[in-house]
């Protein structure tokens, strides 16, 4: 005999808990099947807990929609919800003059995804919002800010639990079918496997999309997208915070280039870099670290010897390999793939955690449109 559950949805990291606490909140039977034993303990976890304001993306893409569109509800959700977060602004700098219309570029696509409060800074006026920075002009954009993240996953279980739903920690998906009455799932839990049928399924699994999507039986291996690796290190300054802002140099392929963050304890730290790998291995690269010193010294030259340490790692789920262009998120309804009931996400990094709340509207739509 097989229990059926209305929506299942794979993976409790912040985007996977953003959308299930939305269809439980609608009055929806809800539950998250999470591999590990803690919500959001990878991608969600291993970032610079930023909150983009929606600058890069090209227009009209899912980033920049749901970064832009995102980023309000959630600075509105963390005031309602008292997640600590700090809209401190950062600063994007151009360090050589010859990158000027590069920083031009990026202010023509911030207004074309409709972020109007940029504002061009000079030298002088960099220096003295922050007297660290070495730069020939920068672009100040007030509405970046950053966030307690796991806080933030924290109240959106809350509100899920609340509306009647939950999250099933250390239950990985074994196998699913495509089937009359939905789909049929083997889910692994406690060394024990246990029998579900899913009206929906949402595949949210970040890191493990693709592998998965693999394992419905039903489903095309043609709409399956391919999941690359970027290693993302990151080295944390062993002193006071020299900036009072983030700090961004401009961007470079498949990354934001190594920027200055800061947590809400104030700690500062640099990265994430881009280090394509073939496995998820946490461990810092610690040999990258003259790399930080020369990137990080283009804007800030006084960074003293022997001040970086080692600090975490995360990894990125890319749908585009090394060396190509950056990819949009892929959310993938029934129209796409054909299987009735299910959404399958892919490429979901990077502004992920600024987006989640939108990107919960979109499925929610996604579905109601079935």
């Amino acid at each position: 005999m097989r229990d059926t559950i209305e929506i299942v949805v794979i993976g409790a990291g912040v985007v996977g808990l953003a959308i299930a606490r939305a269809f439980a909140r609608a009055g929806r039977e809800v539950i998250i099947l999470e591999r590990n034993s803690r919500i959001g303990e990878e991608t969600s976890a291993r970032n610079s807990e930023v909150i983009h304001a929606g600058i890069y993306y090209p227009t009209g893409s899912l980033k920049a929609i749901h970064c832009v569109r995102g980023k309000e509800k959630l600075y509105r959700y963390c005031v309602k919800k008292g997640v600590s977060h700090n809209r401190c602004g950062k600063i994007i700098v151009s360090t050589q003059s010859g990158q000027q219309p590069e920083l031009k570029a990026l202010h023509s696509q911030a207004t074309a995804n409709g972020i109007t409060d940029l504002q061009w800074l000079t030298r002088s006026e960099v220096e003295k919002l922050e007297p660290s920075v070495q730069c020939v002009t920068g672009l100040l954009s007030p509405s970046t800010g950053i966030i307690d993240s796991h806080s933030f996953m924290l109240a959106l279980q809350a509100d899920l639990e609340a509306a009647n739903g939950s999250v099933a920690i250390l239950s990985e998906l074994v196998r699913a079918k495509v089937s009359d009455q939905g789909l049929q799932l083997t889910v692994k839990v406690d060394d024990q496997e246990l029998e579900l049928t899913a009206n929906t399924l949402i595949n949210s699994a970040g890191l493990y999309a693709s592998q998965m999507a693999n394992k419905i039986e039903g489903l095309s291996v043609h709409s399956i997208f391919r999941t690359y690796y970027a290693k993302g290190n990151y080295f944390t300054y062993d002193g006071p915070p020299p900036f009072s802002r983030l700090i961004y140099p401009l961007p470079e392929n498949a990354g934001l280039g190594v920027h200055a963050t800061l947590d809400l304890a104030n700690q500062a730290r640099f990265g994430p870099d881009v280090q394509w790998v073939n496995n998820i291995d946490y461990t810092v690269d610690g040999e990258r670290i003259d790399k930080f010193y020369a990137a990080v010294r283009k804007y800030w030259p006084e960074l003293p010897d022997g001040s970086l340490s080692s600090g975490y790692a995360g990894i990125r789920p890319k749908i585009v390999a090394e060396g190509k262009p950056p990819g949009d998120f892929i959310i993938q309804g029934p129209k796409k793939h054909g299987v009735p009931g299910l959404i399958n996400l892919y490429g979901i990094e990077s502004p992920g955690l600024t987006a989640a709340l939108s990107i919960a509207d979109h499925v929610i739509a996604l579905l109601e449109k079935r």
